[in-house]
């Protein structure tokens, strides 16, 4: 092994982006190696709460300062602090006078970013060089402790490396070579939810719904359903998603996506209030409908094999109704580079990079998969699906309360503290 060991990263999404800086930050010698032609990214807003941009900040000022640039927050200022305000979606009162079921604040309230205009920002980071296209990862041969790793990959082409992080995502071929094709953990489970993604412009939005429901971050809440709205494209757009829960099978074996059309949003949604019906008008005929599966059925039982380990959405994809499994991303990213980084795994060499993957696996699990089965039942808590809850809204509240301060009260240095106890142990 060269004395600078050789670290490849599988998925050159946001968390693999994020990796490389953080690890480039810390001199280690990293490549990329993307399926795509290009760096992209699908999907639209995606948020990140204070425990997240405080794990950017650890992870490089520059990707916090990335962040900051492509952010949008709540338009009033009387709700910069507010995550979401919880509405009655049901209430047939006129558009605007819809109960106000009860808010959630936090230090700097809600936020989102643009998937891909957030990644054109990070990969103007990466040395150049850095990253290798067209390279769909097949299987990893691991031939022993002094041996490099060999990566096949679908063009017929191998690499060498000395340890692998798999960042590929919620179908990540690394955690299939991991568990093994056959295993349940190997593959996705559909949580029964699926979402209608669409875009208002702000003008529109805010002639239709007024400024207050157009401008700041919502949750309306239903019966077996709920729509969530809030600013992106610093205010020039409303986002909308709208979850539904049947008990149906997801239609395609193959995509999570699916094209569809506002009849079919009518549909689910009508049992919802004026409010919610006027946000489906003013939607475009045609939209995406999502499928939300997420890896809570069958959780990895450990994030690493010897010199090979996932993160991310790789090891814990989670559903989004905590608004958290990006910032997981992040979190994840700042506590493997700064244990990837410790002296003794660096002059430990191959040994020290499995106990670095061990250390990282052993600190994360907990509070990952409780995400994962705190997000399901958030979006259960939403459309007043869990039994002995249903809609008692004080209860929801409290719940609602308990768990999202418990993401974003979360203190990254703690978690490295932790992290670092653990490593001297493994040594």
């Amino acid at each position: 092994m060269a004395s600078q060991p050789r670290i490849a990263i599988i998925g050159g999404g946001i968390s693999g982006v994020c990796l490389a800086i953080a690890l480039q930050k810390r001199n280690l010698d990293v490549t990329i190696y993307e399926q795509a032609p290009k760096f992209g990214e699908i999907g639209a807003g995606v948020a990140f709460n204070p425990a997240a941009t405080r794990a950017m900040k650890l992870c490089s000022t520059d990707i916090y300062d990335a962040f900051e640039k492509v952010a949008t927050r709540n338009i009033s200022t009387e709700k910069q602090k507010t995550w979401f305000d919880w509405l009655d979606g049901e209430a047939d009162e006129p558009i605007g006078q819809e109960p106000y079921l009860f808010s959630l604040t936090n230090e700097f309230g809600a936020n989102a970013v643009h998937r891909a205009h957030f990644l054109d920002e990070i990969v103007d980071l990466l040395k150049e060089g850095t990253t290798k296209f067209g390279k769909h990862l097949d299987t990893i041969s691991d031939e022993g402790d002094t041996k490099p790793l060999k990566m096949k990959f679908h063009d017929g082409t191998e690499e060498e490396t000395d340890a692998i992080i798999g960042c590929d995502g919620i179908k990540s071929s690394v955690r299939i070579w991991m568990l093994g094709k056959d295993h349940p953990g190997s593959s996705p489970s559909y949580t029964h939810k699926y979402a209608y993604r669409g875009l208002i412009p702000m003008k529109k939005a805010v002639e239709a719904l007024g400024e207050d429901l157009a401008q700041n971050a919502k949750m309306h809440m239903g019966h077996d359903a709920h729509v969530l709205t809030f600013p992106v494209d610093h205010g020039e757009t409303m986002n909308v998603v709208a979850f539904r829960t049947n008990s149906e099978p997801w239609p395609s074996s193959e995509k999570l996506v699916l094209p569809s059309e506002k009849s079919h949003v009518k549909k689910d949604f009508e049992h919802f209030g004026p409010t919610v019906q006027k946000i489906i008008d003013i939607l475009e005929p045609n939209l995406d409908c999502w499928a939300i599966f997420d890896l809570g059925d069958h959780p990895m039982e450990s994030y690493h094999k010897r010199r090979v380990c996932v993160l991310g959405d790789a090891a814990h994809a989670t559903s989004p109704h905590h608004g958290a499994g990006a910032g997981m991303c992040i979190e994840d990213v700042a506590m493997l580079a700064e244990v990837l980084n410790d002296h003794k795994v660096r002059d430990q060499g191959l040994k020290g990079l499995e106990i670095a993957f061990k250390t990282f696996s052993e600190t994360r699990l907990e509070r990952t998969q409780w995400l994962v089965q705190s997000s399901r039942r958030s979006g259960d808590l939403y459309e007043w699906r869990v039994e002995g809850i249903v809609e008692d809204i004080e209860k929801i509240q409290k719940e609602c309360k308990e768990s999202n301060e418990k993401i974003w009260n979360a203190q990254i240095t703690e978690m490295v503290k932790e992290a670092k106890s653990v490593l001297d142990r493994n040594f």
